[in-house]
Protein backbone atom coordinates (compact mmCIF):
# COMPACT_ATOMS: atom_id res chain seq x y z
CA UNK A 1 0.00 0.00 0.00
CA UNK A 2 1.77 3.45 -0.80
CA UNK A 3 2.17 5.68 1.88
CA UNK A 4 -0.47 8.46 1.23
CA UNK A 5 -3.08 5.62 0.99
CA UNK A 6 -1.58 4.58 4.48
CA UNK A 7 -1.79 7.79 5.60
CA UNK A 8 -5.65 8.38 4.72
CA UNK A 9 -6.05 5.16 6.39
CA UNK A 10 -5.01 6.48 9.93
CA UNK A 11 -6.99 9.31 9.38
CA UNK A 12 -10.28 7.06 8.73
CA UNK A 13 -9.23 4.77 11.10
CA UNK A 14 -8.76 6.99 13.89
CA UNK A 15 -12.35 7.95 12.87
CA UNK A 16 -14.37 4.60 12.59
CA UNK A 17 -12.21 1.92 12.52
CA UNK A 18 -10.62 -0.64 14.59
CA UNK A 19 -7.53 -3.02 13.80
CA UNK A 20 -7.46 -6.70 15.12
CA UNK A 21 -5.27 -9.32 14.91
CA UNK A 22 -5.55 -12.17 13.51
CA UNK A 23 -2.95 -14.63 15.37
CA UNK A 24 -1.71 -17.86 13.90
CA UNK A 25 0.59 -20.39 14.94
CA UNK A 26 1.70 -22.97 13.08
CA UNK A 27 2.00 -23.87 9.17
CA UNK A 28 -0.37 -26.34 7.49
CA UNK A 29 -1.95 -28.48 8.94
CA UNK A 30 -0.84 -27.67 12.08
CA UNK A 31 -2.26 -23.93 11.95
CA UNK A 32 -3.69 -22.62 14.34
CA UNK A 33 -5.05 -19.62 15.75
CA UNK A 34 -5.74 -17.71 18.84
CA UNK A 35 -9.18 -16.35 19.93
CA UNK A 36 -10.08 -14.75 23.17
CA UNK A 37 -13.32 -14.04 24.93
CA UNK A 38 -15.38 -10.81 24.89
CA UNK A 39 -15.36 -9.25 28.60
CA UNK A 40 -18.87 -8.58 28.93
CA UNK A 41 -20.66 -11.05 26.51
CA UNK A 42 -17.66 -13.80 27.27
CA UNK A 43 -18.06 -14.66 22.78
CA UNK A 44 -15.57 -15.86 21.28
CA UNK A 45 -13.63 -13.12 19.34
CA UNK A 46 -9.88 -11.75 18.23
CA UNK A 47 -7.84 -9.06 19.79
CA UNK A 48 -9.07 -5.30 18.46
CA UNK A 49 -9.29 -2.11 19.74
CA UNK A 50 -9.49 1.88 18.88
CA UNK A 51 -6.14 2.30 17.04
CA UNK A 52 -4.32 5.49 18.29
CA UNK A 53 -3.62 8.82 17.00
CA UNK A 54 -0.22 8.13 15.04
CA UNK A 55 -0.01 4.60 15.23
CA UNK A 56 -0.23 2.32 11.85
CA UNK A 57 -2.92 -0.19 12.16
CA UNK A 58 -0.79 -2.80 11.85
CA UNK A 59 0.95 -1.69 15.07
CA UNK A 60 -2.25 -1.15 16.71
CA UNK A 61 -3.26 -4.81 15.98
CA UNK A 62 -0.29 -6.40 17.73
CA UNK A 63 -0.51 -3.98 20.95
CA UNK A 64 -3.85 -5.26 21.50
CA UNK A 65 -2.48 -8.22 20.63
CA UNK A 66 -0.53 -8.22 23.74
CA UNK A 67 -2.79 -6.57 26.35
CA UNK A 68 -5.70 -8.27 25.42
CA UNK A 69 -4.31 -11.77 24.62
CA UNK A 70 -0.68 -12.17 26.17
CA UNK A 71 0.45 -12.71 22.38
CA UNK A 72 4.25 -11.40 21.02
CA UNK A 73 4.55 -11.40 16.97
CA UNK A 74 5.04 -9.48 14.28
CA UNK A 75 1.61 -8.20 12.64
CA UNK A 76 1.84 -7.85 8.71
CA UNK A 77 1.39 -4.47 7.60
CA UNK A 78 -1.03 -4.51 5.10
CA UNK A 79 -4.71 -5.81 6.24
CA UNK A 80 -6.39 -9.80 5.41
CA UNK A 81 -9.42 -8.23 5.01
CA UNK A 82 -12.04 -5.96 6.90
CA UNK A 83 -15.20 -7.19 8.86
CA UNK A 84 -18.23 -5.06 10.50
CA UNK A 85 -19.69 -5.07 13.63
CA UNK A 86 -22.42 -3.29 16.42
CA UNK A 87 -19.90 -1.31 18.34
CA UNK A 88 -21.72 -1.29 21.85
CA UNK A 89 -20.24 2.08 23.31
CA UNK A 90 -20.35 2.65 27.31
CA UNK A 91 -23.42 5.02 26.86
CA UNK A 92 -25.62 1.94 25.83
CA UNK A 93 -25.36 3.13 21.86
CA UNK A 94 -24.49 1.32 19.26
CA UNK A 95 -22.16 2.23 16.15
CA UNK A 96 -21.55 0.58 12.87
CA UNK A 97 -17.53 -0.37 13.25
CA UNK A 98 -15.23 -1.82 10.85
CA UNK A 99 -12.19 -3.28 11.88
CA UNK A 100 -9.03 -3.75 9.95
CA UNK A 101 -7.77 -7.61 10.05
CA UNK A 102 -4.00 -8.49 10.16
CA UNK A 103 -2.42 -11.55 10.46
CA UNK A 104 -0.46 -11.88 13.12
CA UNK A 105 2.26 -14.88 13.59
CA UNK A 106 2.52 -15.34 16.87
CA UNK A 107 6.28 -16.20 18.18
CA UNK A 108 5.43 -16.24 21.79
CA UNK A 109 2.32 -17.08 24.01
CA UNK A 110 2.77 -15.23 27.67
CA UNK A 111 1.54 -16.89 31.07
CA UNK A 112 0.70 -13.37 32.10
CA UNK A 113 -0.31 -10.28 29.90
CA UNK A 114 -2.55 -6.73 31.47
CA UNK A 115 -6.36 -8.55 30.75
CA UNK A 116 -5.15 -12.20 31.67
CA UNK A 117 -7.99 -11.91 34.63
CA UNK A 118 -10.55 -10.69 32.16
CA UNK A 119 -10.49 -13.40 29.53
CA UNK A 120 -9.83 -16.57 28.53
CA UNK A 121 -7.56 -17.60 25.33
CA UNK A 122 -7.83 -20.60 23.86
CA UNK A 123 -6.14 -22.02 20.28
CA UNK A 124 -8.16 -23.57 17.79
CA UNK A 125 -8.46 -24.92 13.92
CA UNK A 126 -9.04 -21.83 11.66
CA UNK A 127 -12.61 -24.06 10.92
CA UNK A 128 -13.48 -24.31 14.27
CA UNK A 129 -12.67 -20.60 15.05
CA UNK A 130 -14.91 -19.78 12.35
CA UNK A 131 -17.72 -21.44 13.93
CA UNK A 132 -16.82 -19.85 17.24
CA UNK A 133 -17.17 -16.22 16.16
CA UNK A 134 -20.44 -14.33 15.68
CA UNK A 135 -18.98 -11.72 12.98
CA UNK A 136 -19.77 -13.54 10.15
CA UNK A 137 -16.71 -11.14 7.96
CA UNK A 138 -14.37 -12.19 10.85
CA UNK A 139 -15.72 -16.12 10.03
CA UNK A 140 -15.05 -15.69 6.29
CA UNK A 141 -11.52 -14.55 7.29
CA UNK A 142 -11.23 -17.56 9.25
CA UNK A 143 -12.05 -20.15 6.45
CA UNK A 144 -10.24 -18.30 3.96
CA UNK A 145 -6.86 -19.20 6.17
CA UNK A 146 -8.40 -22.93 6.34
CA UNK A 147 -8.79 -22.77 2.47
CA UNK A 148 -5.42 -21.94 1.74
CA UNK A 149 -4.25 -24.59 4.70
CA UNK A 150 -5.80 -26.80 2.81
CA UNK A 151 -4.14 -26.08 -0.51
CA UNK A 152 -0.83 -26.45 0.89
CA UNK A 153 -0.89 -29.19 2.57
Amino acid sequence: MPDGQLSDLRVQAAARRQSAALPVLGIGAALRVVLITSRETRRWVVPKGWIEAGEPPHRSAAREAFEEAGLIGEADPQPLGLYSYPKRLARGEVRPTEVLVFRLRVARLLPDWPERLERERKLFTPEAAAALVAEPGLAALLRSLSAARTRRV
